[in-house]
């Protein structure tokens, strides 16, 4: 990640160090890293306020020759920092936990244009939260575009999380509303509001997000971003901020952004802190940012002792040189004293040749017969980017050993039709959570009952095999 902007930095380190600096040759190179940070997203006041920094610490300093490029990437790293420690610090998990011990609901708002993951990003948190024992409610709030009621609800389905939603053109006002109201009565510890994509330009729409911020007072609002948009990202985050002065900022897709400078900007220009970064496609990809990480991946690891600068009052021919020296202090603490510890080195373990596998004859597929699907009418809507599974599958994420176990322990017959499969499915899913338990002899007992009734009744159907489960899986 952030290639780019990494290379931006080293970029101007390595010129600062490869010649005798002069205040001209200074401008120079701030210039080249101007260009350099405006075509990896960062914003021109962003951009302007480094140079500016940089070039504080650089004029009327004395520096040596071998350590001017370490003070450079000292001050551009410190520069960057001081930009992320001026944001408030949340947690967000800790923040649930105190209004869950007073016996009250945590809401959290997330706003954003379509496109940007958002969707799937509160399915992604909704997950974070189930991780760490925290009960969830999904308020549909994004009642304009088409399938995304639809979308929301099946995320709710894999997480085995409630959605509360009413028909398209609702007001989302009252959807949240009904959510918060239903996460109170029923003692849930965080609501999570789906608002609808809107263009930042709409202002219509934007008025429309506070108007539900006004009618549920969320206790965080969230702006969730696309870092791959870049500067229009940015664009986003400073118009959404006007309206509505969200919290923090989420960044999806940051695992393809080569550039980065969309972090450093919204942390800038909203002076809010980047709380998660979207890194893949799975429920599990949701990981807090951690400023130390990202300053690790653009400057490398802080390893030398901090610089301080001192101001040297120069002879007058050498102020005429317009010459910059630099000096380095070394903090006055002694260092700590190795300790070389003798280990023997332990014999290389002998690595036996394995055996050859021995290659299976693969059986000839067995043509199973096709379910009987409900057919419902399909909705003319995109699913957002990053679904991490397939829809309209009720066995999508059950792998075939347990859908086999399944059936054979409770000697379940193949579905007929598409509503079976789906309880099939949630039978299956909550036989793996309680630890794939076997039938007790009671449950044996009720079984084989109802096989006799069928039996008896004339329903029972001749028995498939169900040793290839294909009516399962697509």
């Amino acid at each position: 990640m952030f290639d780019k902007l990494r290379n931006a930095f080293s970029s101007a380190v390595k010129s600062f160090g490869e010649k005798e600096l002069k205040e001209k040759d200074i401008d120079e190179i701030l210039f080249e890293l101007e260009i350099a940070l405006l075509e990896s997203d960062v914003a021109t006041e962003v951009t302007d306020m480094i140079k500016s920094d940089l070039k504080k610490q650089l004029i009327g300093t004395t520096v040596q020759k071998d350590k001017i490029d370490e003070f450079v990437k000292q001050s551009l790293r410190q520069s960057i920092s001081n930009m992320f420690d001026s944001t408030p610090k949340i947690d967000i998990l800790s923040n649930i936990q105190k209004k869950k011990e007073k016996g009250e609901t945590y809401i959290i708002s997330f706003m954003g244009i379509n496109g940007t993951g958002k969707t799937t990003t509160i399915a992604k948190f909704a997950n974070l939260l189930r991780e760490n024992k925290f009960s969830s409610v999904i308020a549909a709030a994004d009642t304009y575009r088409a399938g995304a009621i639809e979308q929301i609800t099946e995320h709710g389905k894999r997480l085995n999380i409630r959605v509360i939603a009413q028909n398209y053109g609702s007001d989302p006002a009252a959807v949240s509303r009904d959510a918060v109201l239903y996460a109170k009565s029923h003692k849930i510890d965080c609501v999570l509001i789906d608002t609808a994509g809107r263009m930042q330009t709409s202002k219509n729409l934007m008025d429309q997000i506070s108007k539900i911020n006004k009618v549920v007072n969320p206790d965080l609002k969230i702006f969730v971003g696309d870092s791959l948009a870049g500067n229009d990202t940015v664009s986003q985050a400073r118009e959404f901020h006007n309206y509505t002065k969200f919290d923090g900022a989420i960044l999806t897709k940051s695992d393809a952004d080569a550039r980065g400078g969309a972090a450093i900007s919204i942390v800038k220009i909203t002076s809010t802190p980047i709380l998660y970064l979207g890194v893949g496609q799975e429920y599990k990809d949701l990981k807090p940012f951690d400023k130390n990480s990202f300053l690790e991946s653009l400057f490398g690891s802080e390893s030398l002792p901090e610089i301080q600068i001192q101001l040297k009052e120069k002879p007058l021919q050498q102020r005429e040189e317009k010459q910059i020296v630099v000096e380095q202090k070394v903090s006055a603490e002694k260092p700590e004293p190795k300790i070389e510890i003798n280990v023997e080195p332990k014999p290389e373990p002998k690595i036996e040749p394995k055996p050859e596998p021995k290659i299976e004859p693969k059986p000839e597929p067995k043509i199973e017969p096709q379910i009987k699907q409900e057919v419902k009418p399909q909705v003319n809507a995109e699913p957002e980017e990053g679904m991490p599974v397939e829809e309209g599958d009720p066995f999508a994420g059950i792998a075939t050993k347990d859908i086999e176990k399944y059936s054979d322990l409770y000697d379940v017959p193949p579905p007929e039709t598409y509503d079976e499969a789906r309880n099939l499915a949630s039978k299956i899913k909550r036989w793996i959570s309680d630890g794939r338990p076997k039938p007790t002899k009671e449950e044996k007992d009720v079984i084989e009952e109802e096989v006799e009734e069928k039996e008896i009744s004339g329903d029972e159907k001749p028995k498939k095999k169900r040793s290839m489960f294909g009516w399962m899986k697509k």
